[in-house]
């Protein structure tokens, strides 16, 4: 199950590829019934496609599904809200950004109300942006998701209300733009991607040519480990600091309670990270996103644990809905993702290759979590039981 490689180094470089230096959990003094617990509780749901555990900034475990192998991708999905969040405080370090207090009428120009929302407030989704029930996850089916994020108008007084707003997060794409010149996937790659050793991935654009900032990074388990290693190691990977160590203190702090519908546990939310769990002695962050896809990192206890849900990539890295155009017209999502599963499972649609009308990310009925929901506190308790 674990495999065992001691190098002097907690990476080493591969064609250029920064790899995990792999060590067993006894090297680290963990019992490996700990980790072998964790596993099977992630694996109690068949959604689950890859877990892969980092402790101390080595590889001390991972595990996947049958057909799934190290090199797997899985879908970001929201997830990938942390990632561009994180180039907001890299802009922020580098001064072309001032703060987080900034207006986002410095950057976006509504010529309303809305000039006045903080980057603070976008990233700590409390902008007052109108809200519907569907957390504006309707705008995926949309053609052009930035000129629908910018339709959306102010409905409530900002920092009076956590909403997860999916429109907060796709703004991010336009003020880094301002800020820097550059779309939002380049600045990832080049600050971030690059840095820490990710070659192989997907990072998602609109048919229009927006970034997708509020979802939709493809990589492997391992690779998203990297990025919570950032966040693990205060900012810093292989010796460089791509992140201030005063920012990274900034985001893990617990900052709003938070609704759930499938935890009875208060939850935390600060600048596009999740507080699962804010104690003394354990303190775990989470980058999630739709159908169980999480970075679970203990910074503090130098831990990162992954767990990504069953994908088959769609061939590209810009969304194509094809022949089916026409759902960008309905705004029911439950009803659009049940649509496109089952046209896909019919064979009426296909994603996945060249030859196909449609790209996109697409997460089949497959990899849809429901255990690893009803059994999150348990893996949260696995996951401080490591540092025991």
């Amino acid at each position: 199950m674990f495999k065992i490689l001691v190098i002097s180094f907690t990476f080493f470089l591969v064609n250029n590829v920064f790899a995990w230096n792999e060590k067993s959990p006894s090297d680290l003094n963990i019992d490996s019934k700990k980790i072998e617990h964790l596993f099977d509780l992630a694996f109690s749901d068949d959604a689950t496609q890859s877990v892969v555990l980092i402790k101390d900034g080595f590889l001390i475990g991972e595990r996947y599904a049958n057909g799934y192998d190290k090199e797997s991708f899985g879908t970001s999905w929201s997830v990938a809200k942390s990632f561009y969040a994180a180039l907001i405080l890299i802009s922020i370090d580098k001064g072309e950004i001032q703060s987080l207090d900034e207006r986002i009428g410095d950057y976006i120009n509504f010529n309303d109300e809305r000039d006045e929302i903080t980057i603070r407030q976008l990233l700590n989704m409390s902008s007052g942006l109108q809200y519907p029930w569907h957390q504006h996850e309707a705008m995926f089916f949309k053609v052009d998701h930035m000129e629908y994020a910018k339709k959306i108008e102010l409905e409530k007084q900002p920092d009076t209300l956590f909403e997860y707003n999916n429109i907060n997060s796709m703004l991010l794409g336009e003020i880094l733009i301002s800020a820097t010149g550059k779309k939002a996937d380049i600045l990832l790659e080049e600050r971030i991607l690059d840095k820490i050793g990710i070659a192989n991935k997907t990072l998602w654009r609109d048919a229009a040519d927006n970034v997708l900032t509020y979802c939709c990074i493809d990589m492997s388990a391992r690779d998203y480990a990297k990025f919570g290693q950032l966040f693990a190691n205060d900012g810093t990977f292989n010796g460089e600091q791509i992140i201030s160590k005063e920012l990274i203190d900034e985001t893990f702090q617990y900052v709003w309670d938070t609704p759930s519908t499938w935890t009875t546990s208060t939850r935390g939310y600060s600048l596009h990270w999740w507080v699962s769990r804010y104690e003394e002695n354990s303190k775990i962050f989470n980058a999630s996103g739709r159908f169980g896809q999480y970075i679970f990192v203990d910074n503090d206890n130098d831990v990162v644990f992954v767990r990504i849900t069953k994908y088959q990539p769609s061939f590209g890295s810009k969304q194509n809905w094809g022949g089916l155009s026409w759902i960008g017209n309905i705004n029911n999502v439950g009803f659009l993702i049940w649509l496109y599963q089952g046209l896909e499972s019919t064979g009426l649609v296909s994603f996945g290759n060249a030859d196909d009308d449609i790209s996109t990310p697409n997460t089949r009925s497959d990899g849809e979590s429901d255990q690893f929901y009803d059994d999150y506190q348990l893996i949260l308790d696995a996951i401080q039981d490591l540092s025991q």
